[in-house]
């Protein structure tokens, strides 16, 4: 499975951006599929999760409310509306690919994208 993340970019606080990751494959049936984001010199953490099948979702709190996930699992695209962003939200977001069932950690991911940039301006 190849991931590719797109959308990212520099926006004011209390702004909104939408990321989109491409996915090689239908993945709508076998993959649960998930965002994460790394701050510069911290590690990288959960933000939002999908999962195969009945399309259940989960947030890390920070974003609980502001931001949803979704996938077209006609295009194979996973989205993240990103709404009333701030500056906290400032990092590199990753899309990943899971064949487990709704995981929140790094280490139930074994497909990842490359990475976009998320700027928040105060």
């Amino acid at each position: 499975v190849q991931l590719q993340a797109s959308g990212g970019g520099l926006v004011q606080a209390g702004g909104s951006l939408r990321l989109s990751c491409a996915v090689s494959r239908d993945t709508s049936s076998s993959y649960a599929m998930g965002w994460f984001r790394q701050a510069q010199g911290s590690e990288r953490e959960f933000v939002a999760a999908i999962n195969r099948g009945d399309g259940m979702t989960s947030y890390a709190a920070s974003v609980r409310g502001r931001f949803v996930i979704s996938r077209d699992n006609v295009n194979n695209m996973v989205s993240l509306q990103m709404n009333s962003l701030k500056p906290e939200d400032t990092a590199v977001y990753y899309c990943a690919a899971s064949k487990a069932w709704l995981r929140t950690t790094t280490s139930g991911y074994m497909y990842w994208g490359q990475g976009t940039l998320v700027t928040v301006s105060s």
